[in-house]
């Protein structure tokens, strides 16, 4: 269990460490957050279409998702504590 949390401590870590998304990706990372199984390769091209690189696309998107992860975890072991 202790490799566990210590993976999960990476993880918060490396979401704490990632620069705060830009106002503009506001809408496409509540999108992440919230349903991201409906984010298409159109939102992608529009943030590319705004001058974001598909690196930093792709590293505030993983930082989103890993985040909304760690939330649902955290809730989940409220629920069972």
């Amino acid at each position: 269990m202790c490799a566990v949390s210590e993976a999960i401590d990476t993880l918060r870590a490396n979401v704490a460490a990632t620069s705060p998304p830009p106002a503009a990706m506001a809408e496409y990372l509540r999108k992440v957050h919230e349903c991201a199984y409906t984010v298409t390769d159109a939102d992608v091209a529009d943030l590319k279409a705004d001058g974001f690189t598909e690196d930093e696309i792709f590293e505030q998107t993983v930082a989103a998702a890993i985040a909304e992860g760690l939330r649902r975890l955290d809730k989940a072991g409220e629920v069972l504590a």
